[in-house]
């Protein structure tokens, strides 16, 4: 939740329902019958790859960068996800 700013939308994966607080909307989404669905995964990323899908990245940091990618969230006021590269 502290990644989250005040008003904002948790879209929840695994059955938490809360409580959020902070004006935080939780949105449950249930989708059993895709849990080991790779082949839809791996469409998702070539659109990506592709431009067709355009997921809005305000950093990529080295894995090892971890604790300053919570501090940069930590912050707020970002325009995208801090996505670490565990490559």
């Amino acid at each position: 939740m502290p990644a989250i700013r005040d008003g904002g939308t948790l879209i929840e994966l695994r059955g938490w329902q809360g409580p959020a607080g902070r004006g935080i909307r939780v949105c449950p989404v249930m989708m059993p019958d895709r849990i080991g669905d790779s082949v839809s995964l791996d469409i998702l990323c070539r659109k990506a790859e592709n431009g067709v899908l355009t997921p809005r990245v305000a950093q990529v940091l080295p894995a090892a960068e971890a604790a300053h990618a919570h501090r940069l969230l930590e912050g707020g006021g970002l325009r995208g996800r801090v996505v670490l590269d565990f490559s």
